[in-house]
């Protein structure tokens, strides 16, 4: 019987075009807790309803205290041996694009090209104007946060806020259509670290089945999806990624 690193690593060799599929459970081992188990980030605090930031003032100041205090986690961390041996899949040619449920930006940061990365619940390194999309920097909006404003577009007067889909707020309609096709055009789809239960997203490695994929779940839990997928694996991500990049050909 071959190990799992081997098995991984001939099926990554011997696809045509794989897509690699990331959740929460890649950036646990970057220090960021994932939403819904015992400790993290939803038994840390309630999340806020993007109907809510709209309406609320004070539901606004609570979400800007809460990027620049990072509560959750989700900037500064670094990428970790699961990231980086993604980034090299990519450079060897073997992964055409990572979608990810994440918002930390450390696909990009590991050396993945912005084009190749699919962010389907957006990026929190970064904010937007809800009304015209103008980009803002954090590091640029820290001190109106700090002066107490209600931070708001000096071009159109839109509100801002992070980039990050918030619950109650509509998906990024252009990048779940980009998933969707990737996923169908896809003959190896590797998930890495999702609990596959959030949905659309969790739609995608069935999109993939359906047009002929191989399917590889790597999580730490059971999924919901493990009945179909071909390969299941239950360990840590990191030391089983970069250990498979080694023997990919």
């Amino acid at each position: 019987m071959t190990d799992a690193p081997e098995e991984l690593a001939s099926l990554i060799s011997q696809c045509r075009r794989a897509v690699v599929f990331t959740g929460a459970g890649i950036s646990t081992e970057s220090g960021i807790p994932d939403f819904r188990s015992p400790g993290g980030v939803w038994s840390k605090m309630k999340p806020i309803y993007f109907q809510d930031f709209v309406s609320s003032r004070e539901q606004r100041t609570e979400a800007w205290n809460r990027v620049f205090n990072n509560p959750a986690g989700w900037t500064g961390a670094k990428p970790n041996d699961g990231h980086h041996a993604v980034a090299d899949l990519v450079q060897m040619g073997k992964v055409s694009s990572v979608i990810t449920q994440n918002v930390d930006n450390l696909h990009q940061a590991s050396g993945v090209a912005d084009d190749r990365v699919i962010e389907v619940h957006g990026n929190a390194s970064y904010a937007r104007c809800l009304q015209c999309s103008k980009r803002y920097e954090l590091e640029d909006l820290k001190p109106r946060w700090e002066a107490g404003e209600d931070i708001t577009c000096v071009f159109c007067t839109g509100l801002v806020k992070t980039a990050v889909i918030s619950f109650g707020q509509a998906m990024p309609e252009d990048e779940m259509n980009r998933a969707m096709e990737e996923a169908a055009l896809s003959d190896l789809f590797i998930v890495l670290g999702s609990s596959l239960v959030v949905y659309p997203a969790a739609e995608l490695p069935v999109i993939a089945k359906r047009t002929g994929a191989t399917v590889v779940i790597v999580n730490r839990d059971e999924t919901d999806h493990d009945s179909y997928a071909d390969l299941v694996l239950h360990t840590e991500i990191g030391p089983l990624m970069k250990q498979t990049v080694a023997r990919v050909y």
